[in-house]
């Protein structure tokens, strides 16, 4: 590390912290004034909007975004060193414009990798506190809205509920199968079970059960059966979200769980735990496309170089956003949709490496 790596390093990570902490103030004051009517309704105390919600509202926010600011503060301080001629002075002296990409690429990994770590193993437990916080004193009641519900609870046995309410914590028109084989030998029909959180059992509610055996069917009712069916009522009283409180390992877990019970909205998990690595990645594509545009001296110096960073930063936004809304249908893979546009991205940035003054 020379003079010249600190130099650049150290206006890279205080520009990255300076424009973090301006644009987190903003939000703050934004959704101050936007959940104001709501903190005066339920009435939560200052600690806990500040060290249950804010404090941990503040690392999710920063986290999520963090290779936009990256980019933004690449973009504004790179453009600076141009506009003073720092950037044709330094190629002049003899140093290659590769050679000036190393404390880029140093910050960029400084970033990604604390991006990377706190994605995965920092921020889910921040998002727990924030998620119960807004669950609390923010959100309307969750209502599970998914019809006709089937889950494998175990292997060879299958369970189905046509609806189900949050509220009651009731199932309804639920029916349960046993297979050995492809073979059914047992089928019980309900007209709804309940939930008993005090107990912690499923009550099945006008029942009858029909068990098949040697070609014999044998058939029996009762209005009330408590039983431990291995299925799991947090899938239907817990927001979606809630995959934003788990960590990395307990997320591909929980996907495998799902995957074996044949669950809904496996897209959503898949791209979140894409996410979490295709978004610290992305920041050393928007760092070196943002020193190959802001490294030029060009007519309207800064702003025009913000003006493009502004741009190429919102349509990498949308073309993600783009690209998430087809593996969420189930039309792409989660893992090509979230990395399209980061390859994308990775061929302009090798385009723009290529144009950038020598």
């Amino acid at each position: 590390m020379k003079k010249l790596d600190w130099y650049i390093l150290r206006k890279f990570l205080g520009t990255f912290v300076y424009s973090i902490s301006i644009l987190v103030v903003i939000i703050i004051i934004f959704d101050v004034s936007e959940k104001i009517e709501d903190f005066f309704r339920t009435k939560p105390s200052l600690n806990e909007i500040a060290f249950d919600y804010y404090l941990n509202f503040i690392p999710y926010f920063v986290n999520s975004f963090s290779y936009l600011f990256t980019f933004i503060a690449v973009i504004f301080f790179t453009s600076r060193l141009a506009s003073r001629t720092e950037i044709v002075a330094i190629l002049s002296s003899g140093i290659s414009f590769n050679r000036l990409l190393r404390p880029y690429l140093i910050g960029a990994a400084v970033i990604a990798s604390g991006s990377l770590f706190l994605n995965n193993f920092i921020i889910p437990h921040a998002n727990q506190r924030r998620l119960d916080f807004e669950e609390k004193y923010i959100r309307v009641a969750y209502a599970y809205n998914t019809r006709n519900i089937h889950r494998q609870i175990e292997p060879g046995t299958f369970a189905y509920i046509a609806g189900f309410s949050t509220k009651e914590r009731t199932g309804y028109k639920f029916s349960l199968e046993k297979y050995k084989g492809n073979e059914l030998y047992y089928r019980m029909n309900s007209d709804h079970i309940i939930w008993d959180s005090i107990r912690h059992v499923w009550k099945i509610m006008n029942y009858n059960v029909r068990v098949f055996k040697n070609l014999k069917e044998t058939m029996r009712f009762g209005t009330e059966l408590d039983t431990l069916i291995p299925l799991d009522v947090k899938e239907f009283t817990q927001r979606p979200n809630n995959i934003e409180t788990m960590n990395f390992n307990e997320l591909n877990n929980y996907i495998d769980a799902q995957k074996q019970k044949g669950a809904d909205n496996l897209e959503l998990m898949e791209i979140e735990k894409q996410s979490r690595i295709a978004f610290p990645f992305a920041t050393f594509i928007l760092t070196l496309i943002g020193v190959s545009l802001a490294s030029r001296k060009v007519r309207g110096g800064i702003g025009m170089h913000i003006l493009f960073g502004i741009v190429i930063s919102f349509s990498y936004i949308l073309f993600m956003r783009f690209t998430s809304v087809f593996a969420e249908k189930g039309a792409t893979p989660a893992y090509i949709a979230v990395w399209i546009p980061n390859i994308l991205y990775a061929g302009l940035a090798l385009y723009l490496l290529k144009k950038a003054p020598k």
